[in-house]
C-alpha cells in the first residue's frame, strides 16, 4: 500500500535495527486493516538517541518502539512511565503527545502475561509458585507478568546471585508475590511444586548454548515458557515437551507486546490471530 500526506507514522529505534521484527509485525496489521500508516526502522547510534527522539517529535511521528541498546535511555527521557517500566528500569515504547510530553511504557510484561493467558489459561499460576530463570530486564518484566497473573511466589535463579538480590530489593514492595532468591545450583529445590518456569536469558537463542536442567523434578502438570523466539523451539522447550510438560514459546509474547504500541501509534487495537503467527513463523524460517 502507498502512503499519503495524512499517514500516521511511527518508528522503531535500535542500533542495529535490521534484526527487529516490529516492522513485519506492524506491517501485517497495517495491511490487514488498510491503514494509511507505517512503522519505520531507524538505526540510531546511542550518542544520537535523545536528538533523534526530539527530531521524530518535530517531524510529527506518533511515537517509537525502542530496542537494544536504547531502552534505558528511553526510560530516562520519558516524562512519565508505567509500573512495568519502573520495574524494569527500561522502556520499549515511547508515545509522543501533542503537548510535548513523552510517555514511556514497557510492554514486555503485558505481552508475556497475555501470551501465558492465551496458551495456559488465566488461572494457571494463580495462587501457585513460579520459577524465574534470569535477573535482567526481561526477568523484571516476568516478575510484573506473574504479579498480574496472581502467582503466590516467584523463585528467582540467576548465575550471579547478587543481581537477583538486587532485582528483589527493587521490586519486592511493588508486587504482591513473595520474591525468593535461590542459589544457581538450587534448581531442584526451586522447582519443587512450581506450576510454571519462565526462562528470560539468552541461553538457547540461535548460536548460544542452551540450559541443561533436569525437568523431571517439576510437577507433571507444570508448564515451561521460553521468551526466546529464534529458534521457536529452543532446546529447553524441546526437552520440556519430551518430558510431557506444557510449553509456551516466545512468539506469543512478541505478538502481544506489539498490541499496545500499534494502538498508540495508529488508533486501532489489533488482534493476535493464527494468521499473524503463521506470517511471523514463515519470516523466522526464512532467516
Amino acid at each position: 500500500m502507498s502512503l499519503t500526506g495524512a499517514a500516521r507514522v511511527a518508528g522503531i529505534m535500535g542500533w542495529p535495527v535490521a534484526q527487529a521484527f516490529s516492522p513485519r509485525l506492524h506491517g501485517f496489521w497495517l495491511r490487514e486493516m488498510d491503514i494509511d500508516g507505517a512503522l519505520v526502522p531507524l538505526p540510531v547510534k546511542p550518542e544520537d538517541f535523545s536528538v533523534a527522539v526530539r527530531g521524530l517529535m518535530k517531524a510529527g511521528f506518533k511515537g517509537s518502539s525502542v530496542t537494544i541498546p536504547h531502552k534505558e535511555a528511553a526510560f530516562a527521557l520519558a516524562h512519565e512511565v508505567d509500573l512495568a517500566a519502573r520495574a524494569a528500569g527500561a522502556v520499549n515504547l515511547l508515545i509522543f503527545h501533542a503537548d510535548g510530553r513523552i510517555e514511556g511504557r514497557n510492554t514486555d510484561a503485558t505481552g508475556l502475561a497475555a501470551s501465558l493467558r492465551e496458551d495456559l489459561g488465566a488461572g494457571f499460576v494463580r495462587g501457585k509458585p513460579a520459577v524465574l530463570l534470569g535477573a535482567g530486564g526481561a526477568a523484571r518484566a516476568g516478575v510484573v507478568a506473574l504479579h498480574d497473573l496472581g502467582a503466590s511466589e516467584i523463585r528467582i535463579l540467576n548465575r550471579t546471585k547478587s543481581r537477583a538480590e538486587q532485582l528483589v530489593a527493587t521490586l519486592a514492595k511493588e508486587v504482591k508475590p513473595r520474591l525468593v532468591v535461590f542459589d544457581d545450583g538450587d534448581w531442584i529445590k526451586a522447582a519443587s511444586g512450581a506450576a510454571l518456569v519462565i526462562h528470560t536469558t539468552s541461553a538457547g537463542m540461535r548460536g548460544a548454548p542452551s540450559l541443561d536442567l533436569d525437568l523431571s523434578v517439576l510437577p507433571r502438570d507444570a508448564a515451561v515458557c521460553d521468551i526466546v523466539y529464534n529458534p521457536l523451539e529452543t532446546p529447553l522447550l524441546r526437552n520440556a515437551r519430551a518430558a510431557g510438560l506444557r510449553t509456551v514459546d516466545g512468539l506469543g509474547m512478541l505478538m502481544h507486546q506489539g498490541v499496545p504500541a500499534f494502538e498508540a501509534f495508529f488508533g486501532v487495537k489489533p488482534a493476535v490471530t493464527p494468521e499473524l503467527r503463521a506470517h511471523l513463523e514463515e519470516a523466522l524460517r526464512a532467516r
